[in-house]
């Protein structure tokens, strides 16, 4: 872990030129530094001009500077920015100074890490910093804010509240074992610990979601080659993006492109035909395509609905019907609605033509309707946990779980306690610190210890 009694500098905003920059200040000696460069101790939270002298004298630019005083600052330290102009000469020769006076070139997220260290933010607010930084639309920019205004936090710690009232309750009847657990006692503590687990299994459950948020949803495009998979991707993002040939096998390797529908990225993947006797080259794409559907959220199956089709069956069964959408494709030739097998037609279906873009709004429907859906599930709180998240969480709802058991099974108090505490431990790795003292605060408050 870095040194957090050093004075520590970075630039706030990217290289190259812009109208403004800003450098970043953190740490004891950040207000004495500020002093020396700007001749005057300016007033905490307000813009003041000034130029930038540099230890020899010279003035280095016309700057805005503002000071922070701990603990009220973004890290929780004193904190000085200075807004200078964007010319990369003019960040670098301010940033060389700097650490001429005794700064240290801040690492990566140790303004964020701070802040964290010194109580500003727990840790899922830390980490929803850059989920807002990185949001890949309206709806993931929407979630990391409430995540960083503390709502996984605040739910967090309601949870560790329900926990530490059970977990008082029975370090209490562990102090004095000559005295059993009253049958409504043992109630009340099933009943908080099925309560706690539905919880934690409701929060898990955005765990999907979250992660289609933070990185887009992947939606594949298989079938036959010669279907119009290409085409159906071109018509989805309104350019030429894959080559398209009446030549079978056309697409040998899979093609990405984004765009967005209804708040959400959306990552459109185009994937080598499922050709029943490919060559060497076009099996290695297939092979790709296979991985990829383990690691999709969506499926489009396009196939030609003037030609008798047959799915490899195990393609079909990596295609979660409920996430799954058949494109009945090339409407413009003509003809019946094709006989399709029955794994194909218990599948929703949508008739297009790719050629003239007849019908593409109902797959773009399609696909805003299920994320929808999912935005839905997730409930008013708005709360969407990472992979992080989820393994601590499982982490508690299993130790809630071996706990209910063994109170169910009138196994030793200890016991019980124990899968608690690892319960307690799990949801303090979320927001990265638990304090021991409000044990002790809940013992002490709920039950008269001498009596």
């Amino acid at each position: 872990m870095p040194e957090t009694t050093d004075t520590i500098a970075a630039p706030a905003t990217p290289p190259g030129r812009s109208a403004l920059a800003i450098v970043r200040i953190s740490g004891p000696a950040a207000s004495a530094i500020a002093r020396q460069v700007f001749g005057i101790d300016a007033l905490p939270r307000t813009a003041t001009r000034a130029d930038y002298f540099d230890e020899s004298g010279v003035v280095l630019d016309d700057v805005l500077f503002t000071r922070y005083v701990a603990p009220s600052s973004y890290t929780g330290e004193d904190l000085v920015e200075i807004s200078c102009h964007g010319s990369p000469l003019v960040v670098q020769r301010v940033l060389e100074d700097l650490i001429a006076r005794g700064c240290r070139l801040a690492g990566p997220g140790e303004f964020t890490q701070r802040a964290f260290l010194n109580g500003r933010l727990d840790l899922s607010q830390a980490e929803a910093v850059m989920d807002v930084i990185h949001a890949r639309g309206e709806r993931a920019l929407a979630a990391a804010n409430r995540l960083l205004r503390g709502e996984l936090g605040r739910r967090i710690r309601e949870f560790v509240d329900a926990l530490l009232l059970v977990l008082s309750r029975i370090e209490a009847h562990i102090d004095f074992p000559e005295e059993d657990l009253p049958a409504e006692d043992r109630g009340e503590m099933l009943s908080r610990l099925d309560s706690l687990g539905q919880g934690f299994n409701k929060l898990l459950a955005t765990n999907n979601y979250g992660d289609i948020l933070r990185h887009g949803a992947k939606v594949l495009i298989v079938g036959p080659t010669n279907a119009g998979k290409s085409s159906v991707l071109n018509r989805l993002v309104g350019i030429e993006r894959a080559l398209v040939s009446a030549e079978p096998g056309t697409t040998r390797d899979y093609i990405e492109e984004g765009i967005e529908i209804g708040g959400h990225e959306v990552r459109l993947i185009d994937t080598a035909g499922l050709n029943p006797a490919p060559g060497e080259i076009e099996k290695l794409g297939i092979d790709r395509t296979i991985q990829l559907l383990a690691d999709s959220d969506f499926f489009l199956l396009v196939i030609d609905r003037t030609a008798r089709v047959q799915i490899d069956p195990t393609v079909l069964s990596l295609m979660p019907d409920s996430r799954s959408v058949l494109i009945l494709n090339k409407t413009d030739i003509g003809g019946d609605r094709p006989t399709l097998s029955p794994a194909l037609a218990r599948l929703p279906a949508i008739e297009v033509s790719a050629l003239t873009g007849a019908g593409c709004d109902a797959i773009i429907e399609f696909i805003g309707g299920k994320l929808a859906a999912m935005s839905e599930d997730i409930g008013e709180s708005g709360i969407a946990i990472n992979v992080r998240h989820a393994e601590a969480l499982r982490r508690a709802e299993s130790g809630v779980s071996d706990a209910t058991e063994k109170l169910v099974a009138g196994e030793p108090m200890e016991l019980i306690a124990s899968c608690l505490r690892e319960s307690l431990a799990a949801l303090g790795d979320i927001a990265g610190r638990i304090d021991n003292e409000r044990m002790l605060d809940r013992l002490f408050s709920n039950f008269c210890i001498g009596k």
